[in-house]
């Protein structure tokens, strides 16, 4: 007779390292996965929605703030490849960004006719304190999961992005890494 295992919360086994025995996952469990999603995704874009909201901004102008503020001088085509919306979407989202004064538009070096976006001081400002908001979040649960599960967060979400998107991150990961001293282990330490 074939041993049996005990039904665990989340379809983990306990006596295996995390993941091991996730070869395959039933479909109310991806649906959990997805719901957890979306809730994160409302909970999470909700905590800087109030300050958004006093000022008359919306969820893509606090992306395009982000981005921007993430890469100064980036073209406004670097801005609508990582956004994905159309160039008039973007358009009313600079638009406003300037007329309230948080975005500068300078024409590029050597191609007059590029926009290069940077943030100004008071949208460095507003963009600080969306992201210390959204920071007491991310913080409160990175501290209540631990380093290895923010880990296999960190995996997963890269699991679910796509090719460009994973190319952006590691771009950004390699910007932040300690030139001189290679780690084997990943860098789990819990911003307090």
């Amino acid at each position: 007779m074939p041993e049996t295992r005990p039904a665990v919360s989340g379809g983990l086994d306990p006596r295996g390292p995390a993941g091991s025995n996730l070869l395959f996952l039933r479909e109310e469990q991806m649906r959990l996965a997805q719901d957890m999603l979306f809730f994160a995704y409302r909970d999470f874009t909700g905590a800087a929605d109030v300050i958004l909201d006093e000022l008359g901004l919306g969820r893509a102008h606090h992306r395009a703030l982000h981005f921007i503020g993430r890469t100064p001088g980036m073209t406004v085509g670097d801005l609508l490849a990582i956004l994905r919306i159309t160039k008039q979407s973007l358009a009313r989202v600079l638009t406003a960004l300037v007329d309230q004064g948080y975005v500068a538009q300078l024409p590029g070096r050597s191609d007059r006719r590029q926009r290069l976006l940077s943030l100004t001081d008071a949208g460095q400002a507003l963009e600080r304190r969306l992201f210390e908001r959204q920071r007491e979040r991310l913080a409160v649960a990175y501290r209540e999961a631990g380093g290895p599960a923010v880990e296999g967060f960190r995996r997963v979400m890269r699991g679910v992005m796509e090719p460009a998107a994973r190319a952006y991150m590691e771009q950004a990961e390699s910007a932040i890494r300690p030139a001189a001293r290679p780690s084997t282990q990943p860098n789990t330490q819990i911003v307090r």
